[in-house]
Protein backbone atom coordinates (compact mmCIF):
# COMPACT_ATOMS: atom_id res chain seq x y z
CA UNK A 1 0.00 0.00 0.00
CA UNK A 2 1.42 3.77 -0.98
CA UNK A 3 0.86 5.93 1.28
CA UNK A 4 0.46 9.89 0.52
CA UNK A 5 -1.01 12.91 2.32
CA UNK A 6 -4.05 14.86 1.51
CA UNK A 7 -2.49 18.69 0.79
CA UNK A 8 -4.57 20.40 2.86
CA UNK A 9 -6.63 22.71 0.91
CA UNK A 10 -9.34 24.86 2.87
CA UNK A 11 -6.27 25.23 5.90
CA UNK A 12 -3.10 25.99 4.46
CA UNK A 13 -3.97 29.25 3.30
CA UNK A 14 -2.50 31.06 0.48
CA UNK A 15 1.33 32.07 1.34
CA UNK A 16 3.41 30.43 -1.13
CA UNK A 17 5.84 29.84 0.80
CA UNK A 18 4.15 27.70 3.12
CA UNK A 19 2.58 25.64 0.03
CA UNK A 20 6.11 24.65 -0.94
CA UNK A 21 6.85 23.86 2.42
CA UNK A 22 4.07 21.41 2.85
CA UNK A 23 5.34 19.56 -0.09
CA UNK A 24 9.01 19.36 0.38
CA UNK A 25 7.81 17.98 4.40
CA UNK A 26 6.19 15.62 2.51
CA UNK A 27 8.89 14.10 -0.05
CA UNK A 28 11.71 14.45 3.00
CA UNK A 29 9.27 12.39 5.00
CA UNK A 30 8.32 9.39 2.37
CA UNK A 31 5.17 10.00 1.52
CA UNK A 32 4.35 8.84 -2.27
CA UNK A 33 1.73 11.36 -2.90
CA UNK A 34 0.04 14.41 -2.30
CA UNK A 35 -3.57 14.78 -3.09
CA UNK A 36 -5.36 17.75 -3.72
CA UNK A 37 -9.01 18.54 -3.70
CA UNK A 38 -10.82 21.03 -6.39
CA UNK A 39 -13.40 23.20 -6.55
CA UNK A 40 -12.90 26.63 -9.03
CA UNK A 41 -15.79 28.20 -7.40
CA UNK A 42 -17.78 28.59 -4.21
CA UNK A 43 -21.51 29.77 -3.10
CA UNK A 44 -22.12 32.37 -0.72
CA UNK A 45 -24.88 30.52 1.43
CA UNK A 46 -25.88 34.17 2.79
CA UNK A 47 -28.00 34.40 -0.35
CA UNK A 48 -28.67 30.79 -0.30
CA UNK A 49 -30.43 29.65 3.10
CA UNK A 50 -31.11 26.26 1.78
CA UNK A 51 -27.86 25.40 1.47
CA UNK A 52 -26.24 21.94 1.97
CA UNK A 53 -22.81 21.68 0.07
CA UNK A 54 -19.55 20.70 2.12
CA UNK A 55 -17.89 23.90 0.83
CA UNK A 56 -18.70 27.70 -0.06
CA UNK A 57 -17.35 30.74 -0.87
CA UNK A 58 -15.21 31.29 2.33
CA UNK A 59 -13.26 28.00 2.18
CA UNK A 60 -9.96 28.34 0.07
CA UNK A 61 -8.79 25.75 -2.87
CA UNK A 62 -5.81 26.35 -4.39
CA UNK A 63 -5.97 25.10 -8.53
CA UNK A 64 -4.69 21.65 -9.27
CA UNK A 65 -2.92 21.89 -12.05
CA UNK A 66 -1.40 25.12 -10.78
CA UNK A 67 -0.45 24.01 -7.72
CA UNK A 68 0.81 20.79 -9.43
CA UNK A 69 2.77 22.60 -11.72
CA UNK A 70 4.44 25.27 -8.98
CA UNK A 71 5.37 21.63 -6.61
CA UNK A 72 6.75 19.99 -9.50
CA UNK A 73 9.49 22.41 -9.85
CA UNK A 74 10.08 21.96 -5.87
CA UNK A 75 10.02 18.33 -6.08
CA UNK A 76 11.85 15.42 -7.13
CA UNK A 77 10.14 12.26 -6.96
CA UNK A 78 6.82 12.35 -4.83
CA UNK A 79 3.42 12.23 -7.23
CA UNK A 80 0.91 14.75 -7.67
CA UNK A 81 -3.29 12.99 -7.50
CA UNK A 82 -6.25 14.85 -8.47
CA UNK A 83 -8.60 13.92 -5.54
CA UNK A 84 -10.81 14.30 -7.80
CA UNK A 85 -11.16 17.00 -10.72
CA UNK A 86 -14.76 17.85 -11.11
CA UNK A 87 -14.12 16.64 -15.10
CA UNK A 88 -17.48 17.40 -16.37
CA UNK A 89 -17.62 21.49 -15.64
CA UNK A 90 -14.78 21.27 -17.41
CA UNK A 91 -13.29 21.42 -21.28
CA UNK A 92 -11.70 17.87 -22.05
CA UNK A 93 -9.31 19.18 -24.64
CA UNK A 94 -8.28 22.07 -22.01
CA UNK A 95 -8.15 19.01 -19.39
CA UNK A 96 -6.13 16.86 -21.28
CA UNK A 97 -3.42 19.72 -22.12
CA UNK A 98 -3.03 20.60 -19.18
CA UNK A 99 -2.36 17.64 -17.29
CA UNK A 100 0.01 16.45 -19.82
CA UNK A 101 1.96 19.70 -19.34
CA UNK A 102 1.87 18.50 -15.21
CA UNK A 103 3.06 15.22 -15.98
CA UNK A 104 5.63 16.71 -18.37
CA UNK A 105 7.12 19.32 -15.80
CA UNK A 106 7.05 16.69 -13.60
CA UNK A 107 8.88 14.11 -15.29
CA UNK A 108 5.55 11.80 -15.39
CA UNK A 109 3.94 12.02 -11.57
CA UNK A 110 0.46 12.62 -11.94
CA UNK A 111 -2.53 10.25 -11.55
CA UNK A 112 -5.61 12.27 -12.78
CA UNK A 113 -8.52 11.68 -10.39
CA UNK A 114 -11.80 12.92 -11.77
CA UNK A 115 -15.44 13.19 -10.66
CA UNK A 116 -18.43 14.64 -11.30
CA UNK A 117 -18.75 16.62 -8.63
CA UNK A 118 -22.11 17.93 -6.69
CA UNK A 119 -22.16 21.74 -7.13
CA UNK A 120 -24.20 23.26 -9.56
CA UNK A 121 -23.07 26.49 -9.22
CA UNK A 122 -19.90 25.72 -10.55
CA UNK A 123 -21.31 24.11 -13.86
CA UNK A 124 -23.52 27.26 -14.37
CA UNK A 125 -20.75 29.79 -14.25
CA UNK A 126 -18.57 27.62 -16.01
CA UNK A 127 -21.12 26.89 -18.57
CA UNK A 128 -21.56 23.39 -18.44
CA UNK A 129 -24.79 21.18 -18.09
CA UNK A 130 -24.72 19.90 -15.17
CA UNK A 131 -27.32 17.37 -15.67
CA UNK A 132 -25.40 15.15 -18.10
CA UNK A 133 -22.40 15.32 -16.58
CA UNK A 134 -21.76 11.56 -15.62
CA UNK A 135 -22.43 10.05 -19.50
CA UNK A 136 -20.80 12.86 -20.79
CA UNK A 137 -17.57 12.09 -18.24
CA UNK A 138 -17.36 8.96 -19.97
CA UNK A 139 -16.56 10.36 -23.20
CA UNK A 140 -14.23 13.08 -21.70
CA UNK A 141 -12.14 10.05 -20.67
CA UNK A 142 -12.00 8.54 -23.94
CA UNK A 143 -11.21 11.69 -26.00
CA UNK A 144 -8.57 12.57 -23.25
CA UNK A 145 -7.13 9.26 -23.51
CA UNK A 146 -6.82 9.50 -27.00
CA UNK A 147 -5.10 13.01 -27.34
CA UNK A 148 -2.93 11.27 -24.65
CA UNK A 149 -1.63 8.52 -27.04
CA UNK A 150 -1.72 9.98 -30.56
CA UNK A 151 -0.39 13.07 -32.10
CA UNK A 152 -3.38 13.53 -34.25
CA UNK A 153 -6.51 12.76 -33.15
CA UNK A 154 -9.78 12.43 -35.41
CA UNK A 155 -12.44 12.16 -32.57
CA UNK A 156 -16.50 12.53 -32.97
CA UNK A 157 -18.89 12.03 -30.56
CA UNK A 158 -21.86 13.10 -29.06
CA UNK A 159 -20.33 15.79 -27.07
CA UNK A 160 -16.84 16.42 -28.65
CA UNK A 161 -15.46 16.62 -31.91
CA UNK A 162 -12.10 16.67 -32.79
CA UNK A 163 -10.61 16.91 -36.50
CA UNK A 164 -7.23 15.95 -37.64
CA UNK A 165 -5.76 17.84 -33.94
CA UNK A 166 -3.49 16.77 -30.96
CA UNK A 167 -1.52 18.38 -27.95
CA UNK A 168 2.33 18.87 -28.43
CA UNK A 169 3.76 17.79 -26.06
CA UNK A 170 2.72 14.62 -25.14
CA UNK A 171 2.85 13.37 -21.71
CA UNK A 172 5.75 11.09 -20.43
CA UNK A 173 2.91 8.77 -19.10
CA UNK A 174 0.57 7.82 -22.13
CA UNK A 175 -2.26 7.43 -21.10
CA UNK A 176 -1.66 9.08 -17.78
CA UNK A 177 -3.37 7.00 -15.35
CA UNK A 178 -7.19 7.84 -14.58
CA UNK A 179 -8.89 7.13 -11.51
CA UNK A 180 -12.59 7.70 -10.69
CA UNK A 181 -13.51 9.28 -7.26
CA UNK A 182 -17.84 7.57 -7.07
CA UNK A 183 -20.17 6.48 -4.81
CA UNK A 184 -23.31 6.36 -7.02
CA UNK A 185 -23.83 2.88 -8.50
CA UNK A 186 -23.59 4.30 -11.96
CA UNK A 187 -20.32 5.67 -11.15
CA UNK A 188 -19.13 2.78 -9.48
CA UNK A 189 -19.84 0.79 -12.87
CA UNK A 190 -18.51 3.43 -14.90
CA UNK A 191 -15.38 3.03 -12.93
CA UNK A 192 -14.93 -0.44 -13.00
CA UNK A 193 -15.46 -0.64 -16.75
CA UNK A 194 -12.91 2.23 -17.53
CA UNK A 195 -11.17 3.09 -14.89
CA UNK A 196 -7.39 2.74 -13.44
CA UNK A 197 -8.60 3.16 -10.17
CA UNK A 198 -11.38 3.93 -7.66
CA UNK A 199 -10.91 7.08 -5.46
CA UNK A 200 -12.93 7.25 -2.11
CA UNK A 201 -13.68 10.45 -0.68
CA UNK A 202 -11.87 12.11 2.60
CA UNK A 203 -15.07 10.90 4.94
CA UNK A 204 -14.82 7.54 3.93
CA UNK A 205 -14.27 4.73 6.95
CA UNK A 206 -13.50 1.49 6.61
CA UNK A 207 -16.72 0.02 7.78
CA UNK A 208 -19.24 -2.32 6.89
CA UNK A 209 -21.03 -0.45 4.12
CA UNK A 210 -17.19 0.61 2.49
CA UNK A 211 -16.58 -3.29 2.26
CA UNK A 212 -20.29 -3.53 0.66
CA UNK A 213 -19.16 -0.63 -2.11
CA UNK A 214 -16.01 -2.56 -2.56
CA UNK A 215 -17.24 -5.68 -3.16
CA UNK A 216 -19.67 -4.51 -5.43
CA UNK A 217 -17.36 -2.65 -7.43
CA UNK A 218 -15.48 -5.76 -8.11
CA UNK A 219 -18.55 -7.53 -9.37
CA UNK A 220 -18.70 -5.07 -11.44
CA UNK A 221 -15.29 -5.01 -12.88
CA UNK A 222 -15.36 -8.68 -13.23
CA UNK A 223 -18.80 -8.32 -15.00
CA UNK A 224 -16.73 -5.84 -17.22
CA UNK A 225 -14.54 -8.59 -18.06
CA UNK A 226 -11.77 -7.11 -15.67
CA UNK A 227 -9.54 -8.63 -13.40
CA UNK A 228 -11.04 -6.84 -10.05
CA UNK A 229 -7.47 -6.92 -8.64
CA UNK A 230 -6.55 -4.05 -11.60
CA UNK A 231 -8.60 -2.02 -10.08
CA UNK A 232 -6.42 0.65 -7.86
CA UNK A 233 -8.26 1.86 -4.66
CA UNK A 234 -7.08 5.22 -2.82
CA UNK A 235 -9.08 5.39 0.51
CA UNK A 236 -8.30 7.85 3.06
CA UNK A 237 -7.21 8.01 6.56
CA UNK A 238 -8.53 10.69 8.93
CA UNK A 239 -6.64 12.76 11.41
CA UNK A 240 -9.87 14.56 12.66
CA UNK A 241 -10.54 12.04 15.17
CA UNK A 242 -7.03 11.35 16.84
CA UNK A 243 -3.99 9.72 15.64
CA UNK A 244 -4.69 6.45 17.04
CA UNK A 245 -7.73 6.27 14.92
CA UNK A 246 -6.52 7.42 11.35
CA UNK A 247 -3.56 4.47 12.16
CA UNK A 248 -6.08 1.91 12.62
CA UNK A 249 -8.11 2.97 9.62
CA UNK A 250 -4.94 2.67 7.81
CA UNK A 251 -4.34 -0.46 9.06
CA UNK A 252 -8.11 -1.60 8.39
CA UNK A 253 -7.81 -0.46 4.75
CA UNK A 254 -4.73 -2.38 3.93
CA UNK A 255 -6.40 -5.60 5.06
CA UNK A 256 -9.05 -4.54 2.67
CA UNK A 257 -6.87 -4.42 -0.30
CA UNK A 258 -6.13 -0.28 -0.66
CA UNK A 259 -3.53 0.29 -3.03
CA UNK A 260 -3.01 4.06 -1.56
CA UNK A 261 -3.70 5.81 0.74
CA UNK A 262 -4.25 9.78 1.60
CA UNK A 263 -4.11 11.03 5.32
CA UNK A 264 -5.90 13.64 5.72
CA UNK A 265 -4.97 16.35 8.46
CA UNK A 266 -7.96 18.97 7.97
CA UNK A 267 -10.84 19.09 10.25
CA UNK A 268 -8.68 17.90 13.35
CA UNK A 269 -8.22 21.29 15.21
CA UNK A 270 -4.34 22.01 13.48
CA UNK A 271 -4.07 25.80 13.32
CA UNK A 272 -1.08 26.56 10.93
CA UNK A 273 0.63 25.09 8.07
CA UNK A 274 3.11 24.09 10.71
CA UNK A 275 0.52 21.85 12.78
CA UNK A 276 -0.23 20.12 9.46
CA UNK A 277 3.46 19.43 8.92
CA UNK A 278 4.24 18.25 12.15
CA UNK A 279 1.14 16.11 11.72
CA UNK A 280 2.00 14.33 8.58
CA UNK A 281 5.37 13.78 10.43
CA UNK A 282 4.06 11.81 13.33
CA UNK A 283 1.54 9.78 11.41
CA UNK A 284 4.68 8.41 9.19
CA UNK A 285 6.54 8.19 12.33
CA UNK A 286 3.99 5.80 14.31
CA UNK A 287 2.74 4.19 11.14
CA UNK A 288 6.34 3.27 9.80
CA UNK A 289 7.08 2.22 13.61
CA UNK A 290 3.53 -0.37 13.32
CA UNK A 291 4.25 -1.45 10.14
CA UNK A 292 8.37 -2.77 11.15
CA UNK A 293 6.94 -4.31 14.16
CA UNK A 294 5.14 -7.04 12.08
CA UNK A 295 2.02 -5.75 10.09
CA UNK A 296 2.96 -5.20 6.20
CA UNK A 297 5.19 -2.51 4.43
CA UNK A 298 3.15 1.00 3.90
CA UNK A 299 4.83 1.17 0.38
Amino acid sequence: MKVGVVFPQTEIGPDPGAVRAFAEAAEGLGYEHILAFDHVLGADVRQRPSWRGAYNHAHLFHEPFVLFGHLAAVTRSIGFVTGVLVLPQRQAALVAKQAAEVDVLSGGRLRLGVGVGWNDVEYEALGQNFHDRGARSEEQIALMRELWTREVVTFKGRWHTVSAAGINPLPVQRPIPVWIGAHADAALRRAARIADGLVLSSNDPPDERRLALLERVRRYAHEAGRDPASLGLDARANLRDGLDRALAEAERWRELGATHLSVNTMNAGLRTPDDHMAAIRRFRERLSAGFRSGKGSPS
